[in-house]
């Protein structure tokens, strides 16, 4: 660069960068650019907030949902006879609707009766303690205040810890120290105490029940439904990612999309969706990963009742009371198979190369596994989808453990009557395509766990019985497949 020069032109002055070669830049077209490029980046954040609220209605409606609660709760606080019924305090009604409102009602459920009781609790308490500090004389009543703020918000913080409170009561601890701290402190100065907790707790009640009713009238979103969809449409993706890796491996003319083969990711990244719809899974697994115990799944499951799901009211085809923590065990079972289907998915995209000899060989046996294992996966599905008890799936188990049988033999028989010669082969060809044959082995051996797993909740969900018709009619469809 040699220098900087302005030149004088009919349209104004106009900087330039002289270059070493000779030529000049314009500075002013830098800017324009980046002024575009700001233009460019505004308007690709409003396309896909645009492309998020088409392909998620529910969430828009959602959004909705939260505005009009707002909306509601805030005559209390325009409308001076109803802001003068709750003292003033109408703020907290509306500071309720923004922190319970959640996108499902089990959440919302939650939330509300999490902080309604640990508001009533923090008032009652407060107000006791503040008329047994009241009747201690003017010297220890601050002393008293002080230490039971000392000695409860401590407590309350260490029962956060708590894995059982923890999982169903941790916002409710949260509010409790939040109100008896507060009630506790300005206890001191305000005369009228107990009026005081009152209002508090009326300005709560009337935003719990507003947020409630909004989310249950108005297009509600049950958490036992998502977790059911989500639960059933991984089972799909998984069954058509096995057996589109297993296509794409061993068939030159296959075209599988990149989508059907990474279906098994959405099994894996649905871990945090099921775990915020039932709330105890993160206990269930910091449980058995502390004690190393399965048989003791069940008994903390019994006892753990905290989830979104449960909170909810009888709606659609679930009772309240619904076993939704089998939906957990189902869930890990289908990570498991993913987890393998992942691995398989790995070994197939490997640079080590195979004879076409012996993938073909063993391409029938292990197609016929993948179908098979795919097969149940599938009819696992509608089981889910139709909640009706499964009548075909001990019969398929059993072909897929057949088609297991034949290429463990298959495999057996290339260290006794090899496809190609000895010198032809060696170990690093073959090694690869037994990785593919145990894969897929282990992966029948999960789905049979899997099928236990929703036979498991078919029981206790109490699953209604298939007729002779629909199952006439579902082994046509699947014939006609």
């Amino acid at each position: 660069m040699e220098g900087n020069t302005n030149t004088n032109k009919e349209i104004g002055v106009e900087w330039r960068i002289n270059m070493g070669d000779g030529t000049s830049r314009v500075l002013e077209a830098e800017s324009r650019f980046g002024l575009q490029r700001f233009v460019s980046k505004v308007g690709g954040f409003f396309q896909r907030a645009w492309r998020l609220g088409v392909n998620e209605p529910k969430k828009s409606i959602h959004c909705v949902k939260v505005g009009l609660a707002l909306s509601l709760v805030s005559l209390f606080y325009y409308m001076r006879p109803l802001c003068e019924g709750v003292g003033g305090n109408a703020m907290w009604a509306v500071m309720t609707v923004v922190v319970v409102f959640e996108y499902t009602v089990g959440a919302t459920l939650c939330k509300c009766v999490n902080r309604a009781t640990g508001t009533f609790l923090a008032g009652a308490l407060g107000v006791g303690v503040h008329w047994v500090a009241s009747q201690s004389g003017e010297r220890f009543e601050p002393i008293i205040l002080q230490l039971s703020v000392f000695l409860l918000a401590t407590a309350a913080t260490f029962s956060r810890f708590i894995p059982l409170i923890k999982a169903r009561f941790d916002y409710g601890a949260m509010i409790f120290i939040l109100t008896f701290s507060l009630i506790s402190v300005s206890g001191y100065r305000v005369e009228k105490l107990f009026e005081m907790a009152h209002h508090r707790l009326s300005t709560i009640a009337i935003g719990t029940s507003i947020c409630i009713i909004t989310t249950i009238l108005f297009c509600p979103v049950w958490a036992g439904t998502e977790l059911h969809n989500l639960i059933r449409n991984n089972m799909d993706k998984l069954s058509d990612s096995l057996d589109g890796c297993v296509a794409d491996y061993f068939s030159t003319d296959s075209e599988t999309s990149d989508k059907t083969l990474k279906g098994y990711k959405s099994a894996l990244n649905s871990k945090a969706t099921e775990e915020s719809l039932v709330r105890p899974l993160f206990c269930l697994i910091s449980f058995q990963e502390q004690h190393n115990q399965d048989n003791n799944l069940t008994k903390l499951g019994s006892f753990l009742q905290a989830n979104f799901a449960r909170w909810e009211l009888a709606h659609g085809k679930f009772n309240f009371g619904h076993p939704w923590l089998e939906y957990v065990k189902v869930g890990a079972s289908l990570r498991s198979c993913a987890y393998c289907i992942e691995a398989l998915n790995g070994s197939m995209n490997s640079d080590a190369k195979v004879p076409d000899a012996l993938k073909q060989h063993f391409g029938n046996f292990c197609v016929r596994l993948s179908n098979k294992s795919s097969a149940v996966m599938r009819e696992l599905a509608v089981v889910m989808s139709s909640m009706k008890k499964p009548t075909r799936i001990d019969f398929m188990v059993e072909e897929m453990r057949n088609a297991v049988q034949e290429l463990e033999n298959a495999l057996k028989s290339l260290s006794k009557q090899p496809i190609l010669p000895a010198e032809a082969v060696t170990l690093v060809e073959v090694v690869p395509l037994v990785t593919v044959s145990s894969l897929l082995i282990e992966i029948a051996a999960r789905t049979e766990k899997l099928a236990g797993a929703v036979k498991g909740a078919a029981e206790k969900a109490e699953f209604e019985v298939e007729t002779a018709e629909e199952a006439k009619t579902g082994q046509s469809s699947k014939g006609g497949n």
